[in-house]
């Protein structure tokens, strides 16, 4: 087998724009992501929305569906 051809991997921390945190592995020493299973709306039972940049309004406009 070829020596040197994996990426290295490290003790990943994840971080949630809620404010949960949590570690994994991963070739990325950090990641930041939007939704967890914390604030995930399938897992809390809560609808939430999360439109950072109108695209849910643009949407609605573009097709008439106000």
């Amino acid at each position: 087998m070829r020596t040197d051809i994996h990426p290295e991997v490290f003790a990943t921390k994840v971080k949630c724009a809620c404010g949960n945190t949590f570690e994994t592995q991963s070739t990325r020493e950090e990641i930041s992501i939007d939704i967890c299973s914390l604030c995930h709306p399938f897992f809390t039972g809560k609808q939430r929305l999360v439109d950072t940049a109108g695209r849910i309004e643009k949407f609605k406009k573009k097709h008439g569906l106000n």
